[in-house]
């Protein structure tokens, strides 16, 4: 889960830092790596966004407290 989580918290990273780019350069740096709604920056867009979902019900989650043993 952790791996998962990191994973997640990068996408989303990137996905934030592109949308800076596309609202101080009006730079679209995924669409211009990748080619403007080609299949892999619609899959890129897709996982940002999964991503922040992920990231959104996992922080709302509490942790489960440890059980303490029967005695």
């Amino acid at each position: 889960m952790k791996v998962l989580k990191a994973i997640a918290l990068i996408l989303v990273i990137v996905g934030a830092l592109n949308w800076g780019l596309v609202g101080l350069l009006n730079l679209d740096l995924v669409a211009a790596i990748f080619g403007d709604m080609s299949t892999v920056s619609r899959v890129v867009y897709v996982l940002v966004g999964l991503s922040a979902v992920y990231l959104a019900v996992a922080s709302s989650m509490k942790p489960k407290a440890p059980k303490m043993p029967q005695m």
